[in-house]
C-alpha cells in the first residue's frame, strides 16, 4: 500500500482511471457502431439469400434450401416491400411474436447508442426484433427480416469484452510507461532532495551535507538551487548564533562582575557626598549619576541577554492608576500636583478606564516611554511637557499615546529605533529599552510604533488587544 501514498503510485493509479474513462467513451459508440454493423451484415446476407429465392423458377425453393438460407441468414422470415405491397420471401413455420422493430434508414447515432446500451442490458433471450432497411442488391422499397435478440447481445457482450480486455491492457502500458518515466525524472531527484533534507536536518552544522544541485529537470533543478542557498543561509546563521551566544555568556559574566565593582564604587560615592571640599561637593553628584548610568546599563544587558521575557499574566486593571504609579516613581509632575517639581505630565485618562495586560510588563513598558520623554525634554535645557492619553480604536483595540514636546530624536535614532544596542536615543544610553519595551507589547498580542517624531515633539503608539465582552461586562457591572 506504501506504492500509492507516494506521487508516481497515485500517477499510476489516476492514468490507468483516465484512459479507463476515455476507452469508456469510446466504447459506447463503437457498441453502438457494432450493433448497427451486425444489423447491416444481416440485411446484406438477407438480400443474397433473397435473390437465390427469386432467381428459382416459379420462386419456389426446397423446404432444406429454405432452412439452409434461413440459417445463414440468421433470419426467421424475409420480407420484401414494394410498392406498398410486402412479400413474404422466406419464412419458419413457428415464430414468436416481435417485441421491438428497428429501421436502419431513420436511426441517428443518438438512438443507435441508446437502443445498442439497451439490449446489451436486456435479459430476455427469447425476445425478437424486426429490421427495416433499403436493399442495396435488390430492387425494392425496403427489405425487412425478423431475427432472435439472443445472438445478437450474446455478440455485442462478446465484443464488449474484447474492448475492455484491449482498453486493459493499454492502460497498464500506458501507466507503466508513465509510472517509470516519472519515477527515473521527477520522483527519484525529489527523494535525493528529500534524503539530503533528512541528513542536513540531524546536522545542519555540517557544510558537507550542504546539497549540490546535479539535476537536469528545471524545476527540480530550481528547488535544488534553493535548498542549498537555504542551507547555506541556516548554516551562516547558526555560525552567527552561536558566536553570538558565547559572546553573549562572556558580556553577562562582565556585565555581572562590572555591576558588583560599579556598586562598590557607588557606596564609596554615597559617602563623599557629605564632604565640605567644594570641590568633591561639585564632583561627587556627577560621579554619583555616571555610576547610576553604568549600573543601569549593566543590568539592562543583563535582563535583555536572557532567553526570554517571562509569558505574560494579563488582567483587567485601572490604566490612569497605573500611569499615575510609573510617573511618579520617576518624579514627574502629575498634572501639577507636585507644585512644579519634576517633569510635568498631562493624564488625560478617565479614572475607570481599564485595560487588559500584564500590571508588572506594561510598568516597564511605559516607565521605558515615560523616561525617554522625560530625558528628551531635559536635553532640550527648556520648559516641556509629556501628554498620556488613551482610547478604543476603531478595530476594537486599546490605544495609549505617549507625546512630549520635546526635540525629537535624531536621525540615527530612527534608523534603528527597535534594534538592540543601536537605537540609543541619548548618550550613555543602552539602546535596549525600546526593543524590550516592544517586545513586551509583542507578547500581549499588541505593537509599539512611532507615531511622528519633530522639532516639536515625539509621539508613541502602544496598541493592546480589547478585553473581551465578557470581562467588560463584568467590570461595568462591578463600577
Amino acid at each position: 500500500m506504501g506504492l500509492f501514498r507516494g506521487l508516481s503510485g497515485r500517477l499510476l493509479v489516476v492514468t490507468i482511471m483516465v484512459v479507463m474513462m476515455v476507452e469508456v467513451a469510446i466504447f459506447v459508440p463503437s457498441v453502438a457502431r457494432f450493433r448497427a454493423d451486425y444489423l447491416a451484415e444481416r440485411v446484406v446476407r438477407a438480400q443474397i439469400a433473397s435473390l437465390s429465392v427469386l432467381a428459382a423458377p416459379d420462386g419456389m425453393v426446397s423446404e432444406e434450401l429454405q432452412a439452409q438460407l434461413l440459417e445463414k441468414t440468421e433470419a426467421l422470415n424475409i420480407v420484401l416491400r414494394e410498392k406498398g405491397v410486402s412479400s413474404i420471401i422466406l419464412s419458419r413455420d413457428q415464430m414468436s411474436e416481435v417485441t421491438a422493430t428497428f429501421d436502419l434508414r431513420e436511426m441517428d447515432p443518438a438512438t443507435l447508442i441508446m437502443d445498442a446500451l439497451s439490449r446489451m442490458t436486456d435479459g430476455e433471450d427469447e425476445a425478437v426484433i424486426r429490421v427495416i432497411d433499403k436493399p442495396t442488391v435488390i430492387d425494392a422499397e425496403a427489405i425487412e427480416i425478423t431475427l432472435d435478440a439472443a445472438p445478437l447481445r450474446d455478440a455485442m457482450i462478446e465484443f464488449g469484452w474484447r474492448i475492455l480486455r484491449l482498453s486493459l491492457i493499454i492502460s497498464v502500458i500506458t501507466a507503466a510507461m508513465i509510472f517509470l518515466t516519472v519515477r527515473r525524472f521527477i520522483v527519484s531527484p525529489l527523494l535525493g532532495v528529500i534524503e539530503n533534507v533528512k541528513a542536513f536536518q540531524q546536522n545542519p552544522e555540517d557544510p558537507a551535507r550542504i546539497i549540490r544541485p546535479v539535476s537536469r529537470l528545471g524545476e527540480v533543478a530550481e528547488a535544488e538551487r534553493a535548498l542549498a542557498d537555504m542551507q547555506g543561509d541556516v548554516l551562516t546563521a547558526l555560525r552567527e548564533r552561536a558566536r553570538l551566544a558565547s559572546l553573549g555568556e562572556a558580556l553577562a559574566k562582565i556585565s555581572h562582575d562590572l555591576r558588583n565593582m560599579l556598586s562598590t564604587g557607588h557606596l564609596m560615592a554615597d559617602r563623599l557626598e557629605g564632604s565640605r571640599d567644594p570641590l568633591v561637593a561639585r564632583t561627587v553628584p556627577k560621579l554619583i549619576g555616571s555610576l547610576d548610568r553604568a549600573i543601569n546599563l549593566c543590568k539592562r544587558t543583563l535582563d535583555y541577554g536572557r532567553a526570554e521575557e517571562i509569558a505574560p499574566e494579563p488582567r483587567q486593571l485601572r490604566l490612569r492608576a497605573l500611569a499615575v504609579e510609573v510617573a511618579e516613581g520617576l518624579g514627574l509632575d502629575v498634572d501639577g500636583q507636585s507644585g512644579g517639581a519634576g517633569v510635568p505630565i498631562r493624564i488625560d485618562i478617565d479614572e475607570r478606564y481599564t485595560v487588559e495586560a500584564d500590571p508588572d510588563q506594561l510598568y516597564r513598558v511605559l516607565a521605558n516611554l515615560l523616561r525617554n520623554a522625560t530625558e528628551a525634554i531635559a536635553s532640550s535645557r527648556g520648559p516641556g511637557e509629556i501628554r498620556l492619553s488613551a482610547a478604543t480604536g476603531t478595530d476594537g483595540m486599546q490605544e495609549i499615546r505617549v507625546a512630549d514636546t520635546g526635540p525629537g530624536m535624531p536621525a540615527k535614532a530612527l534608523e534603528n529605533l527597535f534594534q538592540p544596542f543601536r537605537g540609543g536615543i541619548r548618550h550613555g544610553g543602552s539602546g535596549l529599552g525600546l526593543p524590550i519595551a516592544a517586545e513586551l507589547m509583542r507578547a500581549h498580542g499588541g505593537e509599539l510604533k512611532l507615531v511622528s517624531s519633530t522639532s516639536e515633539g515625539s509621539e508613541f503608539l502602544l496598541r493592546l488587544p480589547g478585553p473581551l465582552p465578557d470581562a467588560a461586562a463584568a467590570q461595568d457591572a462591578r463600577d
